[in-house]
């Protein structure tokens, strides 16, 4: 890839975590404000890490989903959140949440659960070969979830619960060829991570999890 090339995603991935963080810091709590949400640098490496594995267009799709969301009133990270809580609290999602959340298609929901399973299967195989960085990383599987603790597969459903039709479907493909080319995002991810925390990539990470 090109340096321009580079330098042109990452300036689109950095103006999406912007916006991102913009309706992040606007999440209403029950228990009052979390400390994340005043944890710009953290929340900055661990969505910047996910947004340079995403194509162009996706990016795009998911910038003009954050800015109509504005346009509506809407808070797409509000959203993802409440939609984790079908769940960790699946009382409260019906009786409280669920009405007020965009309904999603069944064909749209079978298409999300395809990309979930692919993720998880990922995710898996990275602990399995990290296993001290799995260990910092979310829980698993939503049978894992506790009101307390939201799984990784919990996490995803919710995150692509919040997105428009297209985005999902861009979405889909990137996984699809990510599959096609053996590629694990997981791995991708979390490498992206590391190396913006300072480390030399996984393996340093590892090491590092190890001696401390």
């Amino acid at each position: 890839m090109e340096d321009t090339d580079l330098a042109v995603r990452l300036d689109a991935a950095e103006a999406v975590v912007r916006h991102e963080f913009t309706q992040f810091d606007r999440v209403e709590n029950e228990g009052g404000r979390a400390a994340c949400q005043d944890n710009w640098p953290t929340f900055r490496a661990q969505r910047l890490s996910q947004f340079l594995t995403w194509p162009g267009p996706l990016l795009a799709s998911y910038a003009a989903d954050l800015r109509a969301a504005d346009v509506a009133g809407r808070n797409l990270l509000t959203e993802k959140y409440a939609r984790m809580m079908e769940s960790t609290e699946p009382e409260r999602y019906y009786s409280d949440l669920a009405p007020y959340l965009p309904a999603l298609t069944a064909d749209r929901m079978a298409l999300q659960e395809r990309i979930i399973a692919t993720q998880v299967r990922w995710a898996d195989a990275f602990h399995v070969r990290y296993p001290r960085l799995g260990e910092g990383m979310r829980l698993l599987r939503t049978a894992q979830d506790t009101v307390t603790d939201t799984s990784f597969e919990t996490y995803l459903r919710g995150e692509l619960s919040s997105y428009s039709d297209q985005t999902v479907a861009l979405y889909g493909e990137m996984i699809d060829a990510m599959a096609a080319r053996r590629e694990n995002l997981t791995e991708l991810t979390v490498t992206l991570t590391v190396r913006l925390s300072g480390f030399a990539g996984l393996e340093d990470a590892e090491a590092a999890q190890a001696s401390g």
